[in-house]
């Protein structure tokens, strides 16, 4: 978050300390029982190898891994405080890996993968860089895996309430306001990915966007 119109990506100090606490004041306390919904929604098998990209403070793995039974997650985060939350958080459990990877930058992951998840991180970033994440998907994806973005969903701030728009002029970071502009569907298939399908969350302000490779 911040409103830096260049920010650094990596999540510090208090920022990174409290960050589901800013996440839920920006959901109005939903995304909580969200995020387990949105779990569920992604199907996930007990087999199924996650690659999750900006795996923040380890809240979302440790909900992915209640499905699985064999399978397990990679997880990525370059914030030192974040890491030490998804440290203590998932510490002893032997199917969950944390690894220090920027997810824009190549990563060493190809035809791995079952699923990829990535939860309200992608809208931090300049939108070359967000296609540079989607490559990174498609590539850790095995023929038939499939990516899933849960983030803000398009939008004309314009139109929206005095809270909104309040959170995404002082609370969010510049880069979410230009991603709520984006077409990421059509993004998706430039990639590659192919039966791309949006599920609408919060008054349709929120969006789970997933396709196949």
């Amino acid at each position: 978050m911040g409103n830096e119109d260049t920010p650094d990506i990596e999540i510090r100090g208090l920022e990174a300390r409290f960050y589901d606490f800013f996440i839920n004041i920006g959901t109005v306390g939903l995304y909580a029982g969200l995020i387990k919904r949105i779990i569920s929604d992604i199907h996930i098998e007990a087999q199924d190898k996650i690659l999750d990209l900006g795996a923040g403070t380890g809240r979302n793995a440790l909900l992915m891994r209640n499905y699985l039974n064999g399978g397990n997650i990679t997880a990525l985060e370059i914030s030192q405080e974040m890491k030490k939350q998804f440290e203590k958080k998932c510490r002893g459990l032997k199917n969950v890996r944390l690894e220090d990877m920027r997810i824009e930058s190549p990563l060493p992951f190809h035809d791995e993968f079952d699923k990829v998840f990535i939860s309200f991180v992608i809208h931090g970033f300049k939108q070359e860089e967000r296609e540079k994440i989607l490559i990174n998907a498609y590539n850790a994806l095995h023929t038939g895996g499939r990516l899933f973005i849960f983030d803000w969903n398009e939008m004309n701030l314009k139109e929206q309430g005095p809270g909104m728009k309040a959170f995404f002029k002082y609370i969010e970071c510049a880069p979410a306001r230009d991603f709520i502009t984006r077409d990421f569907k059509t993004v998706f298939e430039k990639i590659g990915f192919h039966d791309v399908v949006s599920r609408l969350y919060f008054k349709k302000r929120i969006r789970l966007l997933s396709g196949y490779k």
